[in-house]
């Protein structure tokens, strides 16, 4: 076998050149063209015309086309996907750097009328083209803007969404309150995607859904009027109370983009600081990638970081060595002390978690946390800053803990039946946040390995039944936040060793799962497919990402060093600098079906860690 120790120096020799001056890892979070297309649409119609971003990427869209005219969200999506591709075509258009007759639109234009026209679109994409122009709004929305009164008491209110719903949903009230649109003197026409001139509606089985929202305010509260506008302002109040020091609404780009618009709804110039300011925090969002400029839904450093420190660590870099001091003290700076939107469903939880973006301080979640926590793990013996920094994070992580036994991302028992009947594609994705076998394995994982919480608290004890009650029949485990089932199975099986159940009929099950799906050249790969088809989808090529989670749950589960280990380390060590689509292929997902991640950091990341475990517990 290649040498392992030889294989972990390149993967750290890497690491640490990429390695920025403050600290922190800056790889780039990228999620297709969706932002950079909104980006255009953005600034041309607030004319804002920064036209070297603007050109620079209509230049990357441009490049992500494929032969038939359409965009695809990853390379075995069959034909192409509508949405995005109807997305890019309307950037590109407003762009002004290409035109509607040049025969690349042509081919795109033709996919989406194949595809269903403008009718079509998700509902995140109608919202924006209803906002600017394009689409007519609904007599009605889903959601009346009535719900921001709603009491917690009320089975169904705004405090039921996850957060990541809420930030979204908020600026989406008021627009479709509203009923904004804007347009400039380029704004594109587009009325030749809209094939039916059907107004996009809700469905009538959904009017009573609406009613009884509308009749519990009233009942609640008083006369309609007066709740409407006090609503609005509610919604408003929400969105400005929560602007990060960047200008970001909540750090994310969608809810800034609709931020945006919502105030310029309310009557707010596109002049004035809060709207400059917004703007100015989408921007810093820019990565480069192969030349040219992509805009991130969100920045990624605090996991980028954590991770990456942990996982030198791991390969024997001293707490001492001057990449970790100086990632470890940047994140101790961006430990959160204050108090969020997670603190309404834990109302005795104290602050103390991290975030994943470098500007985030109101949205702490538990992933973060506990990768945060373990960066810093190796160095709370000897300093009491650590020490106050470990003890605050571990408070905040139990605390987060839902009384199903199982873990979260951002809020703790926001899963919901109401959320069932919202007619509204994607609605669990967009809404929910309930316990996910990748948050509940990893966390078990952390308190397993690295804190003195013995396996009989029931802490442990009824996180290892969620995860035992969660398991697919196969003996997999489906991950909420990567692709998809070899994700989960990866956190839930390493969670559950952590734990003291190696030898549990699951692990056993799961780990044969792993065996069985292996590739002939000794790697794993897992296809985007899986999400959306809830069942597991080979890629048909091995992917560096997902040959060290399945490697990692499998040497943390066997006695000995067998085959599949053997071959599945192999393969890593060939492959560590590897450079072709496997290496960019997404690897992490946000909303089935739309929105795919690709870390460029996974690739050396995971990699590094799993070697580090073979070498640390089978030598070399």
């Amino acid at each position: 076998m290649t040498n392992i120790t030889a294989g972990m120096k390149r993967l750290i020799a890497a690491l640490k050149r990429g390695q920025s001056s403050d600290g922190s890892w800056n790889y780039p979070f990228e999620t297709g063209i969706s932002t950079d297309a909104y980006m255009i649409i953005l600034l041309r119609t607030l004319e804002m015309h920064d036209e070297k971003l603007i050109q620079g990427l209509a230049a990357r869209i441009l490049s992500k086309q494929e032969e038939n005219g359409a965009w695809k969200l990853f390379r075995d999506e069959q034909d192409g996907n509508a949405n995005a591709t109807l997305e890019a075509y309307y950037g590109l258009l407003y762009s002004g750097y290409i035109e509607k007759e040049d025969p690349r639109m042509k081919a795109a234009g033709n996919f989406i009328r194949e595809h269903g026209g403008l009718e079509s679109a998700n509902v995140i994409t109608k919202i924006m083209l209803s906002t600017t122009g394009q689409y007519p709004w609904p007599e009605s929305f889903p959601i009346p803007v009535e719900i921001m009164l709603l009491p917690l008491s009320f089975p169904f209110n705004f405090y039921q969404f996850s957060v990541y719903g809420r930030v979204n949903l908020a600026p989406i009230l008021i627009l479709t309150e509203k009923k904004f649109s804007i347009k400039t003197e380029n704004s594109p026409d587009l009325s030749d995607l809209l094939l039916t001139r059907a107004r996009w509606d809700i469905q009538p089985e959904y009017r009573s859904f609406l009613s009884f929202i509308k009749e519990g305010v009233e009942d609640l509260l008083g006369l309609p009027e007066q709740l409407h506008s006090l609503a609005m302002d509610r919604a408003k109040d929400y969105m400005l109370e929560r602007i990060e020091p960047d200008g970001t609404f909540y750090s994310y780009f969608s809810s800034t983009f609709l931020m945006i618009f919502a105030l310029l709804s309310l009557g707010y110039s596109k002049d004035e600081p809060v709207i400059k300011n917004a703007v100015a925090g989408l921007k810093s969002l820019r990565t480069d990638i192969d030349g040219l400029p992509h805009i991130q839904y969100a920045n990624s450093s605090i996991w980028n970081t954590s991770l990456i420190n942990t996982a030198l660590q791991l390969a024997g870099v001293s707490p001492d060595d001057p990449a970790v001091r100086k990632a470890n003290t940047y994140l101790l700076m961006r430990q959160h002390d204050q108090l969020g939107d997670w603190a309404i469903h834990n109302p005795h939880g104290k602050p103390g978690g991290w975030g994943f973006s470098d500007v985030n301080t109101l949205n702490p979640d538990v992933d973060d946390t506990t990768a945060s926590l373990r960066a810093i793990a190796r160095s709370v013996e000897d300093s009491s800053e650590y020490q106050d920094a470990w003890d605050r994070g571990i408070q905040w992580l139990v605390s987060m803990q839902n009384d199903d036994g199982g873990w979260p991302s951002f809020e703790r028992n926001t899963e919901n039946p109401w959320l069932a009947f919202l007619p509204i594609e994607k609605g669990k994705y967009m809404f929910g946040d309930p316990a996910s076998a990748d948050l509940t394995g990893r966390t078990l994982e952390f308190l397993g390995n690295y804190t003195n919480l013995p396996a009989a608290d029931p802490l442990i004890k009824n996180a290892v039944n969620w995860l035992l009650d969660h398991q697919e029949q196969d003996g997999s485990w489906y991950g909420r936040w990567g692709i998809c089932y070899i994700y989960g199975t990866w956190a839930s099986v390493t969670g559950l060793v952590a734990a003291g159940h190696s030898n549990h009929p699951s692990v056993r099950k799961a780990c044969g799962w792993l065996k069985k799906i292996q590739n002939e050249d000794g790697g794993w790969g897992e296809s985007c497919l899986s999400d959306s088809q809830n069942s597991y989808v080979p890629l048909n090529a091995s992917t560096l990402t997902d040959t060290a989670w399945a490697v990692d749950a499998l040497i943390a589960a066997e006695d000995q060093p067998n085959e599949q280990i053997q071959k599945g380390i192999q393969y890593l060590l060939n492959s560590i600098e590897k450079e072709d689509w496997t290496t960019a292929y997404p690897k992490g997902q946000a909303m089935a079906g739309s929105f795919y991640i690709h870390y460029h950091s996974y690739r050396y990341i995971f990699p590094l860690m799993t070697l580090a475990h073979y070498r640390g517990k089978f030598g070399e």
